[in-house]
């Protein structure tokens, strides 16, 4: 007999999984349309012989029973900030018990570097997910294959054109058409291994062991298409925050690995039977009149994918702004109810780009798994890395064994890691020159945006001189002004230009500081903190998590039961906007001028805090670098 409350939280459960089944699971569930063929064409392809298909086939089942199984599903989702998973939010967990400045520099460099590689990943997964699938249409009708990559664009073309609508009216189809897809690649890989059983041979290790022993050059090959299998593992961390550890647990372990697996060994038990179907063993797994609907479902499942890979961009995106590696962006909620659900239009126009320009010069999605890997791979490596190093300055219970399995596991990933970089020619660069040039665009903004903290330090007042001296001698008006600062300590700047141009101060003045925390979200209880610095001078610290939208006027409404009450007609809030120009040379000119770039299109602060249009005075500033 079940209680009402325990039915409610099987449901709760049930729906969670079915859910994170569409979210976290589009971008893995599509790589059996591209991986296992991978490993035998293409320039480094080897031969389909049976003893070649069995150790690949080998290769592939602990490859992800080892990274995925266990490394991420059963490790690393472990290791959470505040619920909250992906490279930065590890990132941000590893900084804030790192114990020493050199060590937090260590590991937040080595996190900024694996999230800009994700943006390499995130523009990929589209590309070939989308291409691989309407590929399918060759298979079918031949005569159509000139239409593959004008049909592939339009579909990304109108997939990135429909994300200012936001995914929640959407959202609800995407696990049950996940349900529906891997349950065709279960019945695909059983029908074809009922076929040919002596394919189940492959789950020995020692295929894979005693191929790599008597042809390590071709082993070592064979890992970058091996690991095409995996490329969802990093995405999977990334998403639980959505669902929680659990539904993404049950998911994995009930319906998608044992999916993969099936569709995997059907399709190797196919070639087995006809090695002339290593040329898409994918389609030719499924029956001729399964064939069409197979591409649409394919299609329907590589879209899914793509939108889980938009989606964290989006929130890399956020999560880079808050931490303060990006500057601020036009950011829009999608959702009366989800925070989570957020568009980024200049990040969606400039994926788009990159992703057609990606269809068009690679066309097939054998030439684009040349530059698959790299990014994903690098940063696996940086993931196990940060977990290694949250395990070594925390007292976990089973810490010695956890660190020899992520051992275990950082041995693996490098070397995929440097399989894939035997792809660098073939389009391997493009990943990583794209990774390397996000990188210094977040690493130029945090230096740009400490420098510039730097300046101002040194011609601003310190507040507690300002406060406890005699007050400027003005008139005072009725109202309140509320100055935006960076650093509580000094004096804004607008404060001043205020003075200097107005000659005027209001009889209530309140400073604003907006704290950006590194946990996912602040509790209302918990937003604001009001100081009663000098009669008629407040300051305000409003707290918002990096997974949050600052909302100032209502952060402010908060600050009533604190002993500060705004009447919003009557407030005024002041903003400082700064420009650059030639300085002294404590930054590469070169540099300079991106930062000063990065700085032009950073979103306005009264837009970026959701201020009242009609309520801001705006104040420019000169500063040199």
């Amino acid at each position: 007999m079940h209680t009402p409350n325990q039915e409610h939280r099987r449901s709760s459960l049930f729906g969670l999984t079915l859910a994170a089944l569409g979210v976290v699971y589009g971008d893995i569930g599509t790589s059996p349309l591209y991986a296992f063929k991978e490993a035998f064409s293409g320039a480094h392809g080897i031969d389909p012989s049976e003893a070649h298909v069995l150790a690949t086939l080998s290769a592939f089942f602990w490859a992800v029973l080892v990274i995925v199984s266990l490394k991420y599903v059963w490790i690393v989702l472990r290791f959470d900030n505040e619920g909250e998973g992906g490279v930065l939010a590890l990132t941000a967990l590893a900084h804030r018990i790192s114990g020493g400045p050199r060590r937090a520099l260590l590991a937040v460099g080595a996190g900024i570097f694996a999230a800009a590689l994700f943006y390499g990943d995130a523009i990929i997964t589209p590309a070939i997910s989308v291409l691989s699938a309407v590929e399918g249409l060759s298979i079918a009708t031949p005569h159509l294959e000139h239409y593959v990559v004008p049909i592939t664009v339009g579909i990304l073309a109108g997939l990135f054109a429909i994300q200012k609508h936001g995914t929640g009216q959407v959202g609800r189809f995407f696990g049950p058409v996940t349900v529906l897809w891997f349950g065709a690649l279960g019945a695909m890989g059983v029908a074809s291994i009922v076929q040919t059983p002596e394919v189940l041979r492959a789950v020995d290790p020692r295929y894979a062991l005693d191929f790599a022993m008597s042809q390590p050059k071709l082993a070592f090959v064979l890992l970058s298409a091996v690991f095409l299998s995996l490329t969802g593992g990093e995405a999977l961390y990334a998403d639980m925050g959505h669902f929680g550890a659990r539904p993404v647990r049950l998911a994995w372990y009930g319906l998608v690995w044992p999916a993969l697996v099936l569709n995997y060994f059907g399709q190797g038990a196919l070639v087995l039977r006809s090695p002339v179907a290593i040329a898409n063993p994918f389609y030719l797994l499924a029956p001729e009149w399964f064939l069409l609907p197979l591409v649409g479902l394919a299609t329907a499942a590589t879209v899914i994918a793509s939108q889980a890979t938009i989606t964290g961009a989006y929130s890399m995106t956020l999560q880079a702004t808050r931490l303060g590696y990006l500057p601020r962006l036009r950011i829009l909620h999608t959702s009366d109810t989800e925070r989570g659900q957020i568009y980024i239009p200049s990040v969606n126009w400039l994926m788009l780009v990159a992703v057609i320009v990606l269809v068009l010069q690679f066309r097939s999605s054998g030439a684009l798994a040349a530059a698959y890997g790299i990014a994903v791979s690098g940063t696996m490596i940086i993931t196990t890395l940060l977990t290694a190093f949250i395990l070594l300055a925390a007292k976990a219970r089973l810490r010695a064994g956890l660190l020899a399995a992520l051992v275990v596991f950082g041995v693996l990933e490098a070397l995929f890691f440097s399989s894939n970089l035997t792809k660098l020619g073939e389009g391997g660069w493009m990943p990583m020159a794209l990774g390397a040039g996000i990188f210094l665009m977040l690493t130029t903004w945090k230096e740009g945006s400490r420098l510039l903290a730097g300046q101002r330090r040194q011609i601003d007042v310190p507040m507690e001189g300002f406060v406890k001296g005699p007050l400027p001698d003005v008139p005072h008006v009725s109202g309140t002004a509320v100055y935006l600062t960076s650093e509580p300590t000094l004096v804004p700047s607008a404060l001043f230009h205020n003075l200097k141009h107005y000659k005027v101060m209001h009889e209530r003045t309140v400073f604003l500081h907006v704290v950006n925390e590194d946990v996912p979200r602040i509790e209302d209880r918990e937003r604001v903190v009001v100081t009663l610095l000098a009669p008629g001078i407040y300051n305000v610290d409003a707290r918002f998590g990096f997974r949050e939208q600052p909302d100032v006027p209502a952060a402010m409404a908060l600050a009533a039961a604190h002993g500060l009450e705004l009447e919003p007609m009557a407030t005024t809030y002041f903003v400082a906007r700064s420009s650059i120009v030639d300085g002294p040379g404590r930054m590469p000119r070169w540099r300079c001028n991106l930062f000063a770039w990065m700085m032009r299109q950073s979103e306005g602060a009264a837009t970026y805090y959701k201020l009242p249009a009609n309520q801001v005075v705006e104040l420019g500033t000169q500063v040199m670098l």
